[in-house]
Formats: structure tokens, sequence, C-alpha cells
């Protein structure tokens, strides 16, 4: 009776034991950060090991954790990208979070110059690398089936602010963009584009050369209609700024600044230089705000082909309609230039 009694109590605290253990195991509290929130970002060729030393010293027991992602399974199963830890979580909770939650980021990208910047403003908030992203962007078959070239890839990537999860694939995220491009050119887009004589393409191409001319969106849809006149009367364009991204393509220098276009960087052979070629240039010299695109889509009407930049009011320019007024506009405004000694 006596053996029977104390194998009883014995089980009993066995049992008592296994339970604690197994509680303490997946449902007490196994966080010890001391902010509201911890962010982990999982690396896709991280194993369980560096993921548990890396949420270490963020938990009460590290040991605990690793015995509860054993027993789940989930220390064969881990899975990449951005999860959110709140105070309070047990082991059973963060690993379900770590299984089943993983976060969208939001990417936020504008003004960049060429792909090669975009691509490196992407490997700044998301887990590939800029030369991943630079080769699915460059990539000539997913160029080719989406209709663009090397020359006009720049034009699918539109500035703004998106939704992506952080361990999104480069070529999924070109995927993405582009279905943002089909969106974003809505039957009413293309009808106006087409009203102007353009392409989606040459919109953004055209837009891309009023954005550098002017950071006044107010002015835009009056540089437009300069352009456009231009176009239609088969005038060369003329653009200071394409001039200027040919001299930085030519010399591999696009981190240079040039303030001041001389009469002998007019001559510079490129399909850039809208100076020499009655066209569009290949494809954009930069990325455009929308207000650049809206402002190619429906620019103001007038009669003007010329404007050079206003010094009596930074920022504007005063527009003409003959070459005589652009001359003395010019004349004024090149007096301002030497006065000021930008020479270049």
């Amino acid at each position: 009776m006596q053996i029977r009694k104390k194998t009883g109590i014995l089980l009993g605290v066995v049992i008592l034991t296994s339970f604690s253990i197994f509680y303490a195991t997946f449902y007490w509290d196994n966080t010890s950060f001391q902010e509201a929130k911890y962010e982990i970002y999982i690396e896709s060729d991280w194993d369980f090991e560096v993921l548990k030393n890396t949420l270490s010293p963020h938990l009460r027991s590290a040991r605990l954790f690793g015995w509860a992602a054993e027993l789940k399974g989930y220390d064969i199963r881990i899975r990449s990208g951005k999860y959110t830890l709140v105070q309070g979580l047990s082991n059973n909770e963060i690993i379900n979070k770590l299984r089943l939650q993983s976060e969208p980021v939001q990417v936020t990208f504008n003004n960049q110059e060429r792909i090669e910047n975009l691509a490196g403003r992407l490997a700044e908030v998301l887990e590939s690398d800029s030369l991943s992203f630079l080769k699915a962007m460059k990539s000539a078959s997913f160029l080719d089936q989406k209709g663009f070239s090397l020359d006009t890839a720049l034009a699918m990537y539109l500035p703004n602010t998106y939704q992506v999860f952080w361990n999104i694939s480069p070529e999924a995220f070109c995927e993405r963009m582009h279905q943002e491009f089909e969106k974003f050119w809505s039957a009413e887009r293309k009808a106006l584009a087409k009203q102007q004589g353009l392409s989606p393409v040459e919109v953004i191409t055209l837009a891309s050369i009023v954005h550098k001319e002017t950071i006044k969106a107010v002015e835009r849809p009056l540089i437009a209609g300069v352009y456009l006149n231009r176009l239609k009367q088969r005038m060369r364009l003329q653009a200071d700024p394409t001039v200027i991204y040919a001299l930085k393509q030519k010399f591999q220098n696009f981190d240079t600044i040039i303030k001041r276009v001389l009469y002998k960087d007019l001559r510079i052979r490129s399909p850039y230089n809208t100076y020499r070629v009655k066209k569009l240039p290949l494809g954009p010299i930069a990325m455009p705000d929308i207000s650049a695109i809206e402002a190619v889509l429906r620019p103001e009407k007038h009669s003007y082909l010329y404007f050079v930049a206003n010094p009596e009011k930074p920022g504007y320019h005063r527009f003409a309609s003959s070459l005589a007024q652009h001359n003395r506009n010019k004349r004024k405004y090149t007096r301002w230039l030497n006065q000021n000694k930008l020479y270049r």
C-alpha cells in the first residue's frame, strides 16, 4: 500500500513536471526586449541556427525556443521575410508568426536618373542586392516580352510607394512593376497620348525632359506644350537636359553636375542630343514625376516654340513664339550667367 502511494506521488510529480516543462516550452512569455515590438528580417540563406542566434538576445530562453521549434518542425522549414514580434509572445506564438505572418514593406522611389540608380535604391530596402535587381531589369527576354528595350526600360518604373514582400525576387518585382505600368496606362491615358501622337513610352520620354527642365509643377504643362509644338512642326527639341545626359553617358560619369551647356557641347554625336536629332531620344533621360507625365498628356495649348530660364524669377522661364523674341530673352539669361561666373 505504501509502495503504491509513493509510486502515485512520484507519477504525479513526473506528470506535473512534464506538464510544467511543456507549458513553459510552448506557452510562457519568452520575449525579453523592452520596446513595444521587435522586427526581424530573415534572409533566404539562413538556417535555423542563424535564426536562433539572431533571436537569442531578444528571448528569455533561446533553448526553450529551440525545443519548441523542433517539436513543431519549424527548425527545418524556416521562411525568409520580414516579421514583427511584440512583447509577451510565447514560443508557440512566435513560431506561428514566423511561419505564417510575413509582412510587406513599403518601397518608395522617384527621381532615379538611370536603371542602375533604381537598382541601388531597391537594394537598400529589399533583400536582393543591386546586381540581382539590375540583371532582372536588363533581362533581354523580359524586356522583349513586355515590349521594352534597354533604352526604354526605365519607363516601366513609375515613381510611387509600393507594398511588396521584403524577400520578393527581382524577377517578381519586375513583373509587379509591369503590372503597375499597365494599370497606370488606362484607356483614358492611352487616348490622351494618342491625341499628342505619342505612345506611352514616348510620353514618359518627353516627360523626363520636361521634368529635368523645371522643378515647378505648375510650369510643366507650359513647357510640355512647347516641345509638342516643336514636334508637330518637325523642329528639333533642342533640350539642354538631353545634351547633359549625352555628355554624362559619353564620359560614363553620371555624378557630375553640369550647370551650363556650352556651344561646343551641342556638337556631341549622340541619339540623346536633341540639338542634332529631329525626334525624341531613344528613351527617358530620367524617371519623371507623375506631374510631368500628366503635363505631356494634358499640355497647355499656346503658340510658344521657345523658352529660356528667367533669372529674375528663379525656377521659372520666359517663353516666346518667335526666334527674335527668344534671342532677346536668351541674351538676358546669358548676361546673368556670365555675371554670376557660371561657366560650367
